[in-house]
């Protein structure tokens, strides 16, 4: 499934969506939600606008053909705008690790999507049990416990919605089949998709009067505006034209184990036994879905090749 390509561009986003559940959880205690999101995405839509203006001409900015156009709003409004505002105010009501255990059933759902709409997307037997074995994997890096998943309220329906919006999207855009490049339709995506956050956020009635932004709120805001909002985007779709809507999403197994290691370094926080059992059968459901590399299984068939030789001389 990987080559060079696609594994960096799957490494660069799940370490970079790693760290938002942090930062957006950080920047929450100082930020209405939705105008948090907005922000984030003025601020990534203003370094994609200077990216562009650098790489990309005006005819690779225009759309064409109606997939052009799909892929624009699928990208914007379901996968960029709609999952992160509900990402964001379902946080609200629940811990970091509940919320990455919701949000994390986005690869148990592009399957179901992808086999209405890409024929060439559906999973097989192994597949399947790779995706599961990744969500029970992802349960216990993340650790939440019954009582907290169970008492999350609508926060949980809210990420649950979040995890819908981004699979079907997902596969929208590949079932598009646009003609633009994946950054020029993320270069669009992104400011589409700070305006549907004001939107929303006005609708919502959200005050900003008199808000305090300390240095912690700055830093997450950064974050989430310049690393998660613009460079990861930049790579996860990249990432879904190349390797497919299916195997892009598995990223999201990967989005838990990094924000733990992460808090682990950064922020002191322990990491259970349990959460390295977590890691090695998130690693196991990736291999059932993904196939080893090419590399590695040829190099151990290699391995028993020779293995073989030997014991017949």
């Amino acid at each position: 499934m990987f080559s060079r390509r696609t594994g960096a561009l799957f490494l660069v986003s799940a370490v970079l969506f790693g760290g938002t559940f942090i930062a957006a959880k950080a920047g929450l205690a100082y930020f209405p939600p939705l105008f948090f999101v907005a922000v984030r995405f003025d601020i990534g839509a203003v370094v994609l606008a200077a990216f562009a203006a650098t790489t990309l001409s005006r005819a690779e900015l225009r759309p064409r053909t109606a997939g052009d156009v799909i892929g624009i709003l699928a990208t914007g409004v379901l996968v960029i705008g709609l999952t992160n505002a509900l990402l964001f105010v379902g946080q609200q009501d629940v811990t970091s690790g509940v919320a990455a255990v919701v949000f994390s059933l986005n690869p148990i759902l592009t399957p179901v999507f992808a086999a209405v709409l890409l024929s060439e997307d559906r999973l097989s037997v192994r597949g399947s049990a790779g995706m599961v074995l990744g969500l029970l994997g992802v349960g216990l890096v993340a650790n939440p416990g019954s009582t907290a998943l169970l008492g999350g309220g609508i926060g949980i329906l809210l990420l649950f919605g979040a995890a819908v919006t981004s699979a079907l999207g997902a596969v929208v855009i590949r079932r598009a089949e646009s003609t633009m490049s994946s950054t020029a339709r993320t270069v669009w995506g992104v400011p589409l998709a700070a305006v549907l956050s004001h939107g929303l956020s006005l609708s919502a009635g959200e005050s900003v009067t008199g808000l305090s932004v300390p240095p912690v709120a700055l830093a997450a805001l950064l974050y989430v505006g310049v690393f998660s909002g613009a460079i990861a985007y930049l790579a996860y779709f990249a990432l879904i034209d190349e390797a497919g809507a299916t195997e892009a999403n598995l990223l999201f197994y990967l989005v838990p184990v990094v924000s733990a290691v992460g808090g682990w370094v950064l922020l002191g926080e322990t990491l259970p036994l349990i959460s390295l059992v977590g890691f090695g059968v998130i690693f196991v459901g990736f291999l059932l879905v993904s196939g080893l590399p090419t590399g590695v299984s040829g190099a151990l068939r290699r391995a028993v090749d020779d293995r073989l030789v030997g014991s017949s001389s």
